[in-house]
């Protein structure tokens, strides 16, 4: 299959996957409004969150360069110490800039 770049195809395509987006999207909501929020599912929702983020981090963490473990390793000790994220991510980015740069 092939699509013309500047055709009305690339168009479609793209108008299919914001619908798609958009559904998904609203229909967790819409889908949650009839989920009490109680205990368990608050401490499930606090739980998943922070196994997605290990989960996009792991791979990064293994296979990526030293700029990316440093960045990591510094997101992690800025945010454990002042326990800010702004300011640990942002110390992230200047770590692996300067792991980058020299």
């Amino acid at each position: 299959m092939s699509v013309e770049p500047l055709g009305w195809g690339l168009m479609l395509i793209v108008a299919v996957m914001a619908v798609v987006t958009l559904a998904t999207r609203w229909g967790g909501v819409f889908i949650m409004s009839f989920v009490p929020i109680g205990r368990r599912v608050r401490q499930f929702i606090g739980a998943m969150s922070g196994s997605v983020l290990v989960a996009l981090l792991a791979p990064l963490a293994v296979q990526g360069d030293g700029g990316a473990r440093l960045a990591l390793a510094t997101t992690a000790a800025v945010m454990l110490v002042l326990k800010k994220p702004l300011p640990a991510i942002a110390a992230g980015i200047a770590a692996a800039a300067l792991f980058r740069q020299i």
